[in-house]
């Protein structure tokens, strides 16, 4: 006990002692008012970005116009069809693929938002949703599968990933603003980036949580690598896949709310219209369908979730 004592006395006379010093040290500092050099990298990011508007534009204006057409005929699509035709499809949808309730719960957050009068709206967020998504797995998986059989290549896009997803969406606006401009196209290519993350880690995570065994199984059957990816790794993963699309459609429609600052127009435009005029009503209005929309979208990729896994689960019985 006497030990103990003498122990933690001389822990608090010891800390006592570096306390005082660190106070003496600081106050020395202030006065002395200490400077360090400031590093130009935004200057760095400046000469970057304007290096590629000067050299790049051939290949930039090829993405717009690639990503133009998607989302052009993405749009005609859903403007194209009227507001019941949309809402029975959907809720016939939801009914099909997931139960009577879910079907009736989509049903009831579309008719809100024609209820709200901003159905025109809604339907131009959902195409740069949908446009954005589509490209978005058309990129991650791929990435996702060759990160899942390649253990450098998977460390190398692991920190890419975590600053990426740390990234507050805002920050995506600037370089897609500086090199591709304002408009729907460069609003469709920020929220694919700030969507990509999700899909390409789920991808990753389910292909790797497949068993070796598994896999082992399917090659002394002789299946080739294309074949164990297709029909064994593929399918085992695909619930885990599925989370990864809903979690880049959820992203998507945040950060197509937030590209409204950069022409994407939709809900997002609604909702920054009335943040400017501080039309309160307008605003809720705005959020209540731009609820609706996120909650259409999540409980259809849920239940394509749920019907892959099905389906897998009735052929393998």
């Amino acid at each position: 006990m006497h030990r103990t004592a003498q122990r933690n006395l001389t822990w608090f006379v010891i800390s006592g002692i570096a306390l005082f010093a660190l106070t003496l040290l600081a106050i020395f500092m202030r006065k002395l008012q200490l400077e360090t050099p400031r590093v130009p990298v935004g200057r760095g990011v400046e000469v970057a970005v304007d290096w590629g508007i000067i050299y790049l534009s051939p290949v930039l204006e090829t993405i717009k116009l690639s990503v133009s057409k998607v989302f052009v005929a993405v749009e005609t699509a859903f403007q194209w069809l009227p507001w019941p035709v949309w809402i029975l499809l959907v809720g016939v949808l939801g009914w099909r693929l997931a139960s009577l309730r879910t079907g009736l719960l989509v049903l009831a957050a579309l008719s809100v938002v024609q209820a709200v009068g901003l159905w025109n709206e809604a339907m131009s967020t959902m195409a740069l949703v949908v446009a954005a998504v589509i490209l978005t797995l058309i990129i991650a998986i791929p990435i996702g599968v060759l990160a899942a059989h390649n253990n450098f290549l998977e460390s190398i896009i692991r920190p890419v990933l975590d600053a990426m997803q740390t990234i507050p969406g805002f920050v995506y606006l600037i370089p897609v603003v500086m090199l591709l401009g304002v408009g729907k196209v460069p609003a469709v290519i920020a929220t694919m980036v700030f969507a990509i993350p999700p899909a390409i880690r789920l991808t990753n995570l389910g292909l790797r949580q497949v068993s070796a065994e598994t896999k082992e199984a399917a090659i002394s059957f002789g299946a080739s690598k294309w074949q164990l990816l297709t029909k064994v790794e593929l399918p085992l993963a695909a619930r885990t896949i599925m989370a990864g699309v809903n979690q880049s459609t959820m992203m998507s429609v945040s950060m197509v709310i937030i590209a409204a600052f950069i022409g994407a127009g939709g809900l997002g435009y609604s909702v920054l219209f009335a943040l400017n005029r501080v039309r309160i009503g307008s605003g809720f209005e705005a959020g209540l369908a731009i609820l609706a929309i996120a909650i259409v979208l999540d409980r259809l990729t849920q239940a394509l979730a749920k019907t892959n896994e099905t389906g897998r689960a009735q052929r393998s019985g």
